[in-house]
């Protein structure tokens, strides 16, 4: 992992995560609770790690493509077919 990923790339689920990492974080330590601080890690290794529960965006929704680049994917073939299909 680079400095580059770390810094970038930085949405609304990245920040959630961060935040539930943090909070979970001082709850455990103001709990001394171990099963808190091991939740609160994981969180946090998702924020800085920019990944979910399924690894490496395994459930991220692929980007859009521009419509340009559809349009030069999309290709079309005539199908013709007799009229008597009795």
């Amino acid at each position: 992992m680079n400095m580059q990923t770390l810094m970038t790339g930085w949405n609304f689920m990245r920040w959630l995560r961060l935040g539930f990492g943090v909070m979970i974080g001082i709850q455990a330590i103001q709990g001394n609770d171990t099963i808190s601080g091991v939740i609160s890690v994981f969180f946090l290794y998702q924020a800085v790690t920019n990944t979910g529960c399924c690894g490496s965006n395994g459930c991220a929704v692929p980007m859009s493509k521009k419509e340009e680049e559809l349009e030069k994917e999309t290709q079309y073939e005539e199908i013709k077919t007799p009229l008597n299909l009795k």
